[in-house]
């Protein structure tokens, strides 16, 4: 296992060399001057255009600032922003809310998607199963949007439940809504794919065997067929909170949520290449130690996966 764990570990550095290249070249490398477009519509004095442009190393070769990023990055640099504030104090402020707003949605699709999905293929053709399958159709059918203005509407507005904005500074239950929002169509899919799973286990030779020796059903369930129907959920689970983090860029907008994906669209509206490299980098490393733990997680769900030299 150490053994794997290192090499997953040196696979990774070129994968953060790469995504953060790829990045720094789409932000930075454009047509373009981002110290100028800063200003808008004005006209500021040639000094100030290259005082600043010196300030955030512009003046320097594509390469050169790169690996000045880079090298920023490894010693906890994140940069500063054009407006003056540093991008670490950004996400400091920022990061905890999104990661709050995304642990809340991951740990509602988990319990009630797999709860939904585990009793709808136990009870495949069922009532339940119809009508878990005919629900989970609409919620992916319908567009994020969508799903966060009726709910913003209906238990924000008219029955007053939650409060229909969060802004800064909100309490945790103000972000139980929008998290519901954000994991509708997450839930959605879990249900469908814990269903399919559970289908397919539960018609396993291992499954039968366990009935043939006189074990209850209520054994059976959850130590071999839950157990093994939960790997293709977990792997589900850990990309779709790496999206969270990052695609809750339309559900923060909605409920006003002071959260990363709001601030990137803020900054991507006003050019904040460094806020915008600097975030996106910190989402691919969560991506990576997500990746790396579930690959892990697996060992524990199936003990016939060994990780060998």
């Amino acid at each position: 296992m150490t053994g794997y764990i290192v090499r997953r570990l040196l696979q990774a550095i070129p994968v953060l060399l790469g995504t953060t290249f790829l990045i720094y070249f789409m932000v930075f490398a454009m047509p373009g001057d981002p110290i100028v477009a800063l200003f808008g519509d004005k006209t500021p004095p040639p000094q100030v255009i290259e005082a600043l442009r010196e300030k955030y190393h512009l003046d320097q070769p594509f390469i050169v600032q790169y690996f000045l990023f880079l090298g920023g990055i490894f010693r906890g640099d994140f940069g500063t922003s054009f407006s003056g504030e540093p991008v670490s104090e950004i996400l400091a402020r920022t990061f905890p809310v999104t990661l709050q707003l995304a642990v809340i949605a991951v740990f509602f699709e988990m319990v009630a998607g797999i709860t939904v999905g585990l009793v709808s293929g136990l009870r495949k053709g069922g009532i339940f199963d119809a009508s878990a399958l005919v629900v989970s159709l609409i919620l992916i059918s319908l567009p994020i949007f969508v799903i966060a203005f009726v709910c913003q509407w209906l238990f924000g507005i008219q029955l007053g439940w939650f409060r229909a904005t969060v802004g800064a500074g909100a309490p945790l239950q103000d972000l139980i809504l929008p998290a519901i929002v954000l994991a509708t169509i997450s839930f959605a899919q879990i249900v469908r794919l814990t269903r399919a799973s559970v289908i397919d286990t539960d018609g396993q030779d291992f499954v039968r065997t366990a009935a043939s020796k006189g074990l209850s059903r209520s054994r059976i369930v959850p130590v071999h067929i839950l157990r093994n129907s939960l790997i293709p959920v977990v792997t589900y689970l850990a990309v779709d909170f790496g999206v969270l983090m990052v695609g809750a860029t339309v559900t923060e907008g909605i409920f006003n949520v002071p959260g990363v994906g709001n601030t990137l669209y803020q900054a991507i509206i006003r050019g904040e290449g460094p806020t915008v490299v600097s975030f996106v980098t910190v989402m691919v490393l969560i991506y990576l130690v997500v990746n790396l733990l579930v690959d892990l997680l697996y060992a524990v769900l199936d003990p016939r996966i060994r990780y060998a030299k």
